[in-house]
């Protein structure tokens, strides 16, 4: 069995048109600005997988400048590096996501996001996706409550070798 770790970062600022989407889950408050629906948790944990696998990165994939993606479900650009990743012969073992923002209030919506990105990544095992939020205590951009940033951690496997 062969395994790799890869890591994704993704960061917006508020001030998107949109609803304010984080994991595939809609939540009150402004929205964040980006050219697609700007989920930094789908973005972190795409690239994450992204670089896991050896695959080009995500705004590669999914260009900024190209119409067809402008306000595209970020859930969808996830199902899709999945597909891309199982294509390359990998599976996904586990995510780790850590979500810095001072608002909104994450916790109640975590079962929702967890679940969405295990529907995004499917088949996986159980418990195989953590979202945690944490709140950057007022230092900072993150802290003025300016944007939403999110670190994420995938482990793929194979048994097929890369």
């Amino acid at each position: 069995m062969t395994s790799r770790v890869g890591l994704g970062f993704d960061v917006h600022p508020f001030g998107g048109d949109g609803p304010l989407v984080l994991g595939g889950v809609t939540l009150a408050g402004p929205g964040l600005e980006g050219h697609s629906d700007a989920d930094v948790v789908a973005h972190a944990i795409a690239d994450a997988l992204l670089g896991a696998a050896g695959l080009p990165d995500l705004g590669t994939l999914f260009p900024a400048d190209d119409e067809r993606y402008r306000g595209v479900s970020s859930m969808r650009l996830l199902r899709d590096v999945a597909d891309a990743v199982a294509a390359a012969g990998w599976r996904v073992e586990n995510v780790d996501v850590v979500v810095a923002t001072e608002q909104p209030v994450l916790a109640p919506h975590l079962p929702d996001m967890v679940a969405s990105v295990e529907q995004a990544l499917e088949p996986l095992d159980p418990a195989a996706v953590a979202v945690k939020p944490k709140r950057p205590e007022g230092l900072g951009a993150l802290g003025r409550a300016e944007g939403i940033a999110a670190w994420a951690v995938a482990l793929l496997y194979t048994f097929d070798g890369p």
